[in-house]
């Protein structure tokens, strides 16, 4: 393995800002600690809450770094104590808490996966972050089942397209609302059963036609606020309603009885902020569940454009501006 330097170049606002204040800078390369590896960066993928911790909107929580960044592929290039230095050299990827926009991170072992040969750097960056979250809150909160009916705001985010292309694996039919006719039809080629213009349509009525009155078993949320009491109207008896980020507020008003006369569930998650050992566990599950059809090529995710490192104010406008489809991706080493 060649030497680990002592410092390394990264993405360290000083202040919250618009996008210019991601500028590259230098700061000393991690050390890993117990349990974890040291990674040298290839991609890190461009995820909402990195905008919003830019914005100053999400600090990071305790003990994780400043640096932007919540998933990255890599290889291990040194070990913490307590860990096998035979992995040295393997290539990864994985969930982070921060610190993905660098050239070097340190990461708990137990949130790492392999890179199979069926995955670029570029693409096993762009997974970690849309997997865990989709994993753990539409199947494990949502309990998601192969033939049920879900539906998924913001069907061509990067959260959007892997709930389409893990509901193909699963069996599930996915319905999806995204806000022009052309990421309709690109949520529809990648798989969606079902794709409604939120900016043209009624998405409580089409989810009434498309189930023929039943509703859905889950709704995975995204935009909160006034969407919520919308979002319970598509759900069918004991549905399940799961939120995950609040775009349009923190804030909803639910009617209560509605909610107890048709057994609905109200759940949501965050999952930054959960310990290395909830994401140790949720990586097994994915590599015992998910990861053989990553290795053998039936899930990739879909990259709407790579940026350099220099360039992560640029991915951030392309995020902010809206026309992403899928996962944008900043590329750091070899």
């Amino acid at each position: 393995m060649s030497a680990v330097p002592d410092v390394m170049r990264c993405i360290d606002p000083e202040a919250a800002g618009g996008p210019e204040v991601l500028r590259v800078t230098r700061r000393p390369v991690p050390v890993a600690g117990p349990g974890e590896v040291l990674v040298r960066v290839a991609a890190a993928g461009v995820n909402r809450p990195d905008v919003m911790q830019r914005q100053g909107q999400y600090p990071p929580p305790p003990g994780a770094p400043s640096i932007l960044g919540l998933e990255i592929a890599g290889t291990i290039v040194a070990v913490g104590p307590d860990t096998d230095g035979a992995i040295e050299g393997q290539p990864v990827c994985a969930l982070i808490a921060g610190g993905g926009y660098a050239e070097y991170v340190a990461v708990p072992f137990g949130q790492c996966l392999p890179v199979p040969a069926a995955l670029s750097m570029v693409e096993a960056a762009a997974i970690p972050e849309t997997l865990f979250t989709v994993w753990t809150n539409l199947f494990e909160r949502g309990y998601a089942s192969e033939g049920d009916a879900v539906l998924v705001h913001g069907g061509t985010s990067g959260i959007g397209t892997m709930a389409i292309l893990l509901g193909k694996l699963f069996g599930l039919t996915v319905i999806v609302t995204a806000g022009s006719a052309a990421k309709c039809a690109a949520a529809r080629d990648l798989g969606a059963a079902h794709a409604i213009d939120y900016r043209s349509e009624d998405f409580v009525e089409r989810v009434k036609d498309i189930t023929a009155g039943r509703g859905v078993a889950v709704v995975l949320d995204m935009v909160g606020g006034d969407y919520v009491p919308r979002n319970l109207k598509c759900l069918a008896e004991d549905g399940r309603h799961v939120s995950i980020a609040v775009q349009r507020g923190a804030e909803a008003t639910v009617p209560l009885f509605e909610i107890m006369r048709r057994r609905l569930t109200l759940t949501g998650s965050t999952l930054r902020a959960r310990d290395a050992e909830f994401k140790a566990m949720v990586a097994d599950e994915l590599a015992r569940h998910v990861w053989p059809q990553v290795e053998a090529g039936a899930l990739k995710p879909v990259i709407d454009r790579t940026f350099p490192l220099a360039d992560a104010a640029e991915a951030h406008r392309r995020m902010e501006g809206g026309d992403h489809i899928g996962k944008i991706v900043l590329t750091i080493g070899d």
